[in-house]
């Protein structure tokens, strides 16, 4: 997080990661939540719930920088997340923009009592998986990894990868997130993979300070790290973090695993739906 006067500004650094992932190959690249709220400073002076839907203005623009940067560089990118207005109605999406061209859009189905009380959030409804060129992937923002049920849905649904950007201003709301998404890989047999930003906009009101650390996760078991943990970013500090991860070793951990999380399920107890 700096200060940035235009979008144009933002794009600058927003190139610089893509570009400078898609030298080792990257399949993807996960950006944070809520990246581009340096553009606030400039509405400062109005109520924070006008300025984030000054904010959501740009969003349109953004989805198609992305897409054409995903294109150029070759790498599918899931965009952390942004404000998008629908009528009246203010929702915090991102979007998956293939290298192919094409894109999808996910939404955070739990918006927290701050954004509602800030900015007047609406939580969304779209609950799903995604199809790529290498994996099948789920994406929830930030709050939404909290909550267990979700990434259980899309464990059904076949998800190999979950993408979490997220953005929290204390240790306490870091820590919520990343012991979630850990608990997440474990649970449902796959990687986890967080990203949040870092830095301080002491122009922008309810978005002035930022802590994270992302970080890549994995199951608990013989062909895994000891303690889930692939790979991590430096605490509070703005670097690029790239990490392999090898989706065969899921296919053996849920036939040989020491312990099958979605096999051993009790589902003559128990059972979990989305509704229609």
């Amino acid at each position: 997080m700096r200060s940035y006067k235009t979008i144009d500004d933002v794009f600058e650094q927003v190139e610089f990661f893509v570009d400078a992932v898609s030298d080792y190959k990257s399949d993807f690249i996960l950006f944070p939540e809520y990246f581009n709220a340096p553009l606030m400073a400039k509405f400062n002076h109005l109520g924070e719930s006008q300025a984030i839907r000054e904010l959501a203005k740009y969003t349109n623009e953004m989805r198609k920088r992305f897409i054409n940067l995903a294109i150029s560089y070759n790498i599918n990118i899931i965009t952390g997340s942004m404000p998008q207005l629908r009528g009246n109605d203010l929702y915090n999406v991102g979007f998956l923009c293939r290298r192919d061209g094409t894109y999808e859009t996910y939404e955070k189905i739990h918006v927290t009592p701050d954004e509602t009380k800030s900015w007047g959030l609406s939580g969304g409804k779209v609950i799903k998986t995604f199809d790529t060129d290498c994996a099948k992937i789920g994406i929830l923002i930030c709050y939404d990894v909290e909550y267990p049920e979700l990434t259980r849905i899309m464990a059904d649904q076949g998800m190999q990868v979950l993408f979490v950007p997220f953005l929290t201003d204390t240790q306490n709301g870091y820590s919520r997130v990343r012991i979630c998404a850990q608990a997440r890989a474990i649970e449902n047999e796959c990687f986890v993979v967080i990203a949040g930003s870092v830095g301080n906009l002491p122009r922008v009101h309810n978005m002035d300070i930022q802590y994270a650390q992302s970080g890549v996760f994995t199951p608990c078991d013989f062909a895994f790290p000891t303690d889930g943990k692939c790979a991590e970013a430096t605490p509070n500090t703005e670097m690029i973090l790239v990490s392999d991860v090898d989706l065969n070793l899921l296919n053996e951990l849920h036939t040989y695993g020491s312990v099958r999380n979605l096999k051993d399920r009790r589902n003559d107890l128990y059972e979990l739906r989305l509704k229609k």
